[in-house]
């Protein structure tokens, strides 16, 4: 038995990198979500969905390439083969997810919609707790900052609805439409981390999951494409018309994808009940492009715009007293236990997992590097990017494109310093 004092992983100095990782997610998470305005003009959320999701497809399979060589993927997966079906059933239930964050989006808005579908935080809390044995063993205080942060959220959860409700600018049947989407993919969305943790706890490298959970995207999509959508020639007609948006779809795709890697390496380094309330502060990126690039408050009364900026900055609140709990050493010792779990079930080195908590590799995994097949890979993605590029217009919306521009230029700061900061802690581990 590996006794408490050398195993406990999560060092202060992960912990920050993993709340860094959680934020910087947010910041890209809330930028995904711009270019499903597009189904205001009338485009099924079904078909916006799908041209996201190849979008997201042809990232996931770039993005580990470029940083760790497919070589790298394929070993980390033949190391825990039994994770390749957790990794497919978090991306169908994603693809179910984002499509109704899309319905959500074209009834009620994207500042209403995102705090909305964001009580994922509570329900992820609560898988985490339940079956990763988080929170176990924390102590009066995280625990009185996690249940009042819960608390925090789901008030801010009930104004916000109250709120789109009392508008008048949207009718009864899209309210109901619109609110029930966005609760059930937070629903979703929180059930989705459960396979996160399971393979991260299992020392599985986030690169490698997204590679294997893109399968079960393009599935359910394709699925949902050929009974909900009635597939047949109406897809093809639609996927024609929006062509010359194509690219911004690709886009948000993309957008997602980094965000969703950010979330995960702060999954791993902090947990489902930390890094996903504080990733969940996207919905200040929401508010800020539904708000300041898409003037989504014109039509909102003063008071009504009060309720939102203020059940918004309850929610925030709430995910930041959960958020920055750190957890203390009886909780990393239930992490062990977790840990211990899953080696036993399936047969793996417990001291080799503590180390890759601790953002650690072994030393084998260094040996795999880039081939030439990766910068293929690179090459046809930014063809097939380029390819529609060569047909975009731009959008008939109304746009602020000066604002887009800044929240643009602080996404790029993001990514920088979330790269520079995996780089230098941990080498992508």
């Amino acid at each position: 038995m590996i006794s408490e004092e050398k195993s406990v992983p999560a060092s202060r100095s992960m912990h920050g990198l993993g709340v860094f990782c959680a934020i910087a997610a947010s910041a890209w998470l809330g930028g995904a979500e711009a270019p499903t305005k597009l189904a205001n003009l009338g485009f099924s959320p079904v078909l916006i969905s799908l041209c996201m999701i190849i979008g997201v497809f042809f990232s996931r399979w770039t993005l580990p390439a470029v940083l760790k060589g497919t070589s790298y993927v394929v070993y980390d997966l033949r190391r825990k083969p039994h994770l390749m079906v957790w990794a497919v059933l978090a991306g169908a239930i994603w693809a179910v997810a984002n499509t109704l964050t899309i319905v959500a989006v074209r009834d009620v808005g994207l500042a209403i919609a995102f705090p909305l579908w964001n009580i994922n935080s509570l329900v992820g809390l609560f898988w985490g707790w339940l079956l990763f044995r988080e929170l176990r063993g924390a102590g009066a205080k995280t625990w009185v900052s996690v249940l009042g942060g819960a608390l925090a959220i789901t008030i801010g959860a009930v104004a916000l609805s109250y709120a789109s409700t009392g508008s008048g600018t949207i009718s009864a049947h899209r309210v109901f439409s619109g609110v029930s989407a966005a609760l059930a993919a937070g629903l979703l969305l929180g059930t989705m981390y459960i396979p996160y943790r399971k393979a991260y706890l299992s020392g599985l490298n986030p690169l490698s999951f997204v590679t294997i959970f893109t399968f079960g995207e393009l599935a359910t999509i394709g699925l949902l494409v050929l009974t909900v959508h009635n597939g047949g020639s109406s897809i093809f007609i639609q996927l024609k018309a929006i062509k010359s948006s194509i690219l911004w779809l690709f886009l948000g795709g993309f957008c997602w994808v980094i965000g969703d890697l950010f979330q995960q390496y702060g999954t791993k380094y902090i947990g489902i009940s930390r890094a996903i309330p504080l990733s969940n502060t996207n919905q200040l990126w929401g508010l800020a492009w539904g708000a300041l690039v898409f003037g989504e408050f014109a039509h909102f009364s003063g008071s009504t715009q009060l309720v939102i900026l203020s059940a918004s900055l309850l929610m925030i609140l709430g995910a930041l007293a959960i958020s920055t709990a750190a957890a203390p050493a009886g909780e990393r010792a239930s992490c062990i236990q977790a840990i211990t779990r899953e080696c036993t079930r399936y047969g793996m080195d417990p001291k080799e997992l503590i180390a890759e908590q601790g953002g650690e590799e072994a030393a084998a995994s260094y040996s795999h590097k880039r081939r030439w097949w990766d910068y293929v890979i690179l090459a046809g993605a930014v063809g097939v990017f380029a390819w529609f590029a060569a047909y975009v217009k731009r959008p008939p919306l109304a746009i602020n494109y000066g604002f887009a521009i800044v929240l643009t230029g602080i996404l790029v700061l993001f990514l920088a310093a979330g790269a520079w900061a995996l780089w230098k802690h941990t080498r992508f581990a």
